[in-house]
């Protein structure tokens, strides 16, 4: 495993409406997030990161109430729109507690109305400011959102690697389909373990 000097870590869909139990679209991401112990997982690499001088940059996904931004929206966005998901100035949107927890640390990019984190966002000329070659994507849902951003990561010329055990899908063989198919077509692939055992042998974000 190696990486560029300098990197950043995303964090994608960690918002009350995915991850509380209370949550609009808790039951999409449940059962894998649990399988995976996605926020323990995050939360060991942002410990480990935390101190570090690299950008941490938390991405939500907002919507206006009437959800005007999606036009005649299929799929997924037809669903988190029939259910309320992911309303500006709402519970359900805002960003979990255990993100809140680190501060201005974490860094909050608004913007984001669509799968693409780059799309609506300053996240490519944030990243580029900071001299970040480099991403760890982390967050849900694997199969949407993560695609989505990390793909469009790699084709901007940034290296990519996606953390499989700090994300989750719809379900199990749907994660693992893409960690083991369709991500190593275009990213790296590791666990948690593996990320924060090579941090500790070459502090790889300094």
């Amino acid at each position: 495993m190696t990486h560029p000097r300098r990197s950043a870590i995303l964090l994608i869909g960690f918002q009350n409406d995915y991850f509380s139990p209370d949550g609009a679209m808790h039951s999409v991401i449940e059962q894998n997030a649990r399988e995976n112990d996605v926020l323990a997982n995050t939360k060991r690499i942002l410990d480990a990161f935390v101190s570090q001088d690299l950008p941490i940059i938390n991405l939500p996904i907002h919507f206006s109430p009437d959800y005007e931004e999606l036009g005649q929206p299929t799929g997924l966005l037809a669903a988190i729109r029939d259910a309320g998901a992911f309303r500006r100035d709402t519970k359900g949107g805002e960003t979990i507690p255990e993100l809140l927890e680190y501060g201005d640390r974490i860094q909050h990019l608004k913007g984001k109305t669509s799968f693409n984190a780059f799309l609506g966002t300053n996240l490519d000329e944030h990243l580029r400011r900071s001299g970040v070659e480099h991403v760890f994507v982390t967050g849900v849902v694997t199969s949407i959102c993560i695609d989505s951003t990390a793909r469009a990561a790699a084709e901007q010329g940034f290296a990519v690697t996606i953390v499989r055990d700090a994300s989750a899908g719809r379900n199990k063989t749907e994660h693992e389909f893409y960690c083991e198919s369709i991500f190593p077509l275009y990213a790296e692939v590791i666990g948690t373990k593996d990320l924060l055992d090579h941090e500790a042998d070459s502090q790889i974000a300094r």
